[in-house]
């Protein structure tokens, strides 16, 4: 017998997946990417487990999940009952080719405030068209039996009735488990991060949302210069190069010509006066002294490079268009 396993890389979700190989089920971990969390933990705890792990790409269906969650979202943009369908949904779709049978999470019973209630818990397995097919061991014994336990795939004894936020138990097995592989409750999803919802509200109600505009925003600061343009500005080397990196083709690259300083990168539709803001701002956080003039020059891959002659902006200015 064999089942999927969302693995996180959280210790719930890899408790979820070693409960089904101390029952000689065989487990494939399943992970996701998109711009807001990854699989790098995930990929860590399969390792330890010694199972395959399959990553799915959900960037572009998250975008749409976020842009009218059928549940609404959590403390900041966090649409997690919708985000777990979706996931538990595209794991459900992968069932036939992995040869497996069921698909297991590490859902606890009334540890989130929203997504992991009974109400929330009932909306995924519906949404993500699971019924009977979803098991969540750790907490299975407070659940009605699900089809793996009343065909006798699995000993329904042998699961678990964890409910609520303590992690002992949890830390307990892992112990007892010998696994010492796992990543923070807590981190992981951008969206769940009060900074981050700042910037990504910013970015959904001037109507650019997109993978790629998305991926730009935990990089740098970030300004707002008018309903069209916005600003990244890189804070180190790395940074810097990630900026090049990620910069859609028809964004605008713009450094300090005469002086060390930040890499920024303009996106939207700048008239002069946003062009013009965005250079000041980019000498403002070089190493320019604030009276001198500085040339940035500003380019793309299809416009000729052309340079501003600017003041930089003090600290306040640059702070008015700070988002």
């Amino acid at each position: 017998m064999k089942a999927l396993a969302l693995v996180s890389g959280g210790l719930d979700s890899v408790l979820a997946a070693k409960l089904m190989l101390e029952q000689d089920i065989e487990v494939v971990g399943v992970s996701f990417e998109s711009p807001f969390f990854t699989a790098e933990a995930a990929a860590d705890s399969c390792r330890e487990l010694g199972i395959e792990l399959l990553v799915i790409d959900v960037g572009d269906d998250l975008l749409d999940v976020i842009g009218a969650p059928k549940h609404g979202f959590g403390r900041y943009v966090n649409p997690c009952i919708d985000c777990h369908a979706l996931m538990v949904r595209r794991a459900g779709e992968r069932m036939k080719e992995k040869g497996a049978s069921f698909v297991v999470t590490g859902e606890v019973v009334g540890q989130r405030p929203k997504s992991q209630m009974r109400f929330g818990l009932e909306a995924v397995e519906r949404e993500a068209g699971l019924q009977g097919l979803l098991l969540r061991p750790l907490s299975a014994r407070l659940l009605a039996p699900t089809i793996p336990e009343t065909e006798g795939w699995v000993d329904r004894e042998r699961l678990l009735g964890l409910h609520g936020r303590t992690r002992k138990p949890q830390i307990e097995l892992a112990e007892r488990f010998g696994i010492t592989t796992y990543a923070s409750p807590a981190g992981g999803c951008l969206l769940t991060d009060e900074n981050y919802a700042r910037v990504f509200r910013d970015l959904r109600d001037h109507g650019r949302m997109s993978v790629p505009a998305v991926r730009m925003l935990s990089v740098g600061r970030q300004f707002r210069l008018s309903e069209e343009a916005k600003l990244s500005v890189g804070r180190n080397h790395s940074e810097n190069e990630a900026l090049f990196r990620l910069k859609p083709d028809e964004d605008l690259l713009l450094k300090a010509l005469d002086h060390k300083g930040p890499v920024a990168v303009l996106a939207g539709s700048p008239g002069g006066e946003e062009t013009e803001v965005a250079a000041r701002i980019v000498a403002r956080y070089s190493d320019a002294p604030r009276d001198e003039v500085v040339r940035v020059q500003m380019w793309n891959e299809r416009t000729e490079p052309r340079v501003l002659e600017v003041l930089p902006f003090g600290p306040r200015e640059a702070r008015r268009y700070a988002i």
